[in-house]
């Protein structure tokens, strides 16, 4: 999928919260567009088709319930998924929304990396399992105190728990196991990762030479202070 062509669509009549989930969803690197009304979700639906729906059930005159039946009755629309983000806890209003063919169904607020992997689960060929932001990180490579050893400082402009992408005009081959140190503002990480992508173009998915790395040894710990980093980065300045 294509996010720039294909945006995803939020349905709520809290304009807090259209704001809240609209902030969250750019941070998550997808487009976004709001409407109030699911009366305006199936105009908007016919005019330009989104990704995705995500909507509210409890809101006014047509319900979240009635707009996916409404969507699944359209040909053109019957197609799109629908993820219910709700108020009420009603385990048969749940139920409901399930057997009229929601994708998936949470109750206000969710975790951000619950809601990633359930859009990523129904958009995606290949899901990720991790959040991935944009960042700016410090990141020595090598390690200069082994006899003989050497480093350079490099900058990681993107980062998920399993990994991290890491700007270079000279990196590593594929497969490449290479010692690694990651700089927070509080903290220093050391670990170990394996190349999973390696290029000196100017453009692609990253849009700058570098090389896409995965942790291959990493202690619990400090997997865990990369998760809630995360976490606090998506959530920053947001409330709800």
């Amino acid at each position: 999928m294509d996010r720039e062509q294909r945006p995803l669509l939020l349905v709520d009549s809290s304009a807090t919260y259209l704001f809240y989930m609209a902030m969250l969803l750019k941070r998550l690197e997808y487009t976004v567009r709001t409407t109030t009304s699911a009366e305006n979700a199936l105009k908007t639906n016919s005019e330009s088709y989104p990704a995705l729906v995500i909507t509210d059930t409890a809101l006014p005159r047509m319900s979240g319930l009635e707009l996916i039946k409404e969507m699944r009755r359209d040909s053109r629309l019957k197609a799109i998924p629908v993820i219910i983000h709700a108020s009420e806890h009603d385990t048969s209003l749940e139920q409901a929304c399930s057997a009229a063919g929601a994708a998936a169904y949470f109750r206000k607020p969710v975790e951000p990396d619950a809601l990633y992997k359930s859009i990523q689960s129904v958009l995606e060929a290949t899901p990720r399992q991790h959040i991935r932001i944009i960042t700016f990180l410090r990141v020595e490579i090598g390690d200069r105190s082994e006899p003989g050893g050497t480093s350079r400082v490099e900058y990681a402009t993107a980062l998920s728990e399993g990994g991290l992408y890491v700007k270079s005009l000279i990196p590593e081959p594929v497969s490449a196991v290479i010692q690694l140190k990651i700089y927070f503002r509080d903290r220093e990480i050391r670990t170990r990762a394996t190349v999973q992508y390696s290029s000196t173009d100017i453009g692609g998915q990253h849009k700058e030479p570098g090389m896409g790395l995965k942790f291959s040894e990493i202690s619990e710990d400090d997997r865990t202070y990369i998760r809630k980093f995360i976490k606090d980065e998506i959530a920053r300045g947001l409330a709800y």
